[in-house]
């Protein structure tokens, strides 16, 4: 027998159908947070239109001879590394590197979740190293593929082996990340690894995002690593920005070009039935 309306209430339960009446403010309330949350994310993930972040980098490889330890298949102990240009820590925008090794290493397949993005060997031969950067889910980007061949043996034939000098092989490169999101520019804007745009005045960001504490960020700062004083110096930090700076002019310039395009187009019409009534 269905159950009277009364009789549902009376035992703590309550007819769906019965919808009258105003909904709880408990209720209101968190349909108003909900709303609120998702518009702040919808504003994060906004992108910033002709304009772009660079994030210069070095890949490479620092090859140490043995000496009298070294053997026929243990000549060389050697470290491959992906690095911030002036040995600044990655992890701000890498998420993840891959570097796919030789097959005939154990495990040839090196996933670093965390930086620095380094993985050190030793062997005796040369080879080519893939290496794969995989960034943050708000950069929004295809994962990066790099090249690198390990270099032993320094390019001077003639030149005899040296445990105490090894044989560094470098590539400078930069990410360019291109309208970028208004919430990754807010995470990147004071970090020193990256290169930022000047935006137009007036235009408004959300405030940085606070830096990780300063023992995070030393655990993967690379001017730490003990390597570092054989890492190349292919550009001081002014440099960088002067790059960064003429990139952009050439977007402004290219930009100015589009909208004189634009203006054409929507003029020429014009032009043409004002030839006409002068006849």
């Amino acid at each position: 027998m269905p159950q009277s309306s009364s009789s549902a209430k009376k035992h703590g339960t309550e007819d769906p159908s019965d919808v009258s009446g105003p909904t709880p403010k408990s209720q209101r309330t968190k349909v108003v947070v909900k709303s609120a949350e998702e518009s702040e994310k919808k504003s994060l993930k906004k992108q910033l239109k002709d304009a772009e972040i660079s994030v210069p980098i070095v890949f490479g490889s620092i090859a140490f001879w043995l000496g009298k330890k070294a053997s026929e298949f243990q000549s060389h102990k050697w470290t491959v590394y992906v690095r911030g240009a002036t040995n600044e820590d990655l992890g701000v925008v890498v998420k993840r590197a891959v570097f796919q090794l030789h097959a005939s290493f154990n495990n040839p397949t090196r996933v670093l979740e965390s930086p620095p993005f380094e993985v050190s060997e030793s062997g005796w031969g040369e080879f080519e190293i893939a290496i794969t950067l995989h960034f943050h889910s708000d950069i929004c980007e295809k994962p990066l593929h790099l090249f690198h061949h390990l270099k032993l043996y320094p390019e001077d034939e003639s030149g005899s082996l040296s445990t105490k000098k090894p044989v560094v092989m470098e590539s400078y490169d930069e990410i360019v990340l291109t309208e970028p999101s208004e919430g990754f520019f807010a995470r990147v804007q004071n970090h020193p690894a990256v290169i930022v745009p000047r935006l137009p005045p007036g235009f408004s960001l959300p405030p940085p995002v606070p830096n990780e504490d300063i023992d995070k960020r030393k655990r993967g700062d690379t001017k730490d690593n003990p390597l570092s004083q054989w890492f190349s110096n292919f550009s001081e930090a002014d440099e960088l920005l002067k790059l960064a700076a003429a990139r952009q002019q050439v977007n402004v310039q290219a930009h100015i070009a589009r909208l004189r395009r634009q203006l054409t187009v929507i003029d020429g019409p014009h032009q043409q039935m004002k030839s006409s009534s002068d006849m």
